[in-house]
């Protein structure tokens, strides 16, 4: 089965720590994604652009609005995402678990949601 793994901060903390910190929790990432995807089971893992330059897509009147930013007003918003493939529920969880946001930066407001996936259109 496959799981969607969204990696959410709170862009209010994020922005509140000194610049040290972040670079220095930043600089920890790296070797924890390569353990996720060590697993063999990291089907994508992608890392978010800046609020700023985010659309929303949403249908009206029959034709297509566009609008800035994100849709919802939110206190968390997705930094980043992975799609794992693992063969138990336990075993996603065990993966997810290696992410950064689920082991690192408490003080961002780091956290990640564990998402089963009924439907997966890939290349």
């Amino acid at each position: 089965m496959k799981y969607l793994g969204l990696a959410y901060y709170t862009p209010e903390a994020f922005a509140a720590m000194a610049p040290e910190d972040v670079k220095a929790l930043v600089s920890q990432c790296p070797a924890l994604d390569e353990k996720m995807r060590a697993t063999g089971k990291v089907l994508v893992s992608a890392s978010l652009g800046d609020l700023e330059g985010w659309k929303t897509l949403r249908p009206r009147g029959g034709k297509t609005q566009v609008t800035d930013g994100p849709y919802t007003e939110a206190k968390e918003m997705v930094g980043g995402l992975f799609i794992i493939e693992a063969d138990s529920p336990e075993e996603a969880l065990r993966i997810a678990s290696m992410h950064p946001a689920a082991t690192l930066g408490e003080e961002g407001g780091w956290a990640v949601e564990l998402i089963p996936m009924d439907f997966y259109l890939g290349r």
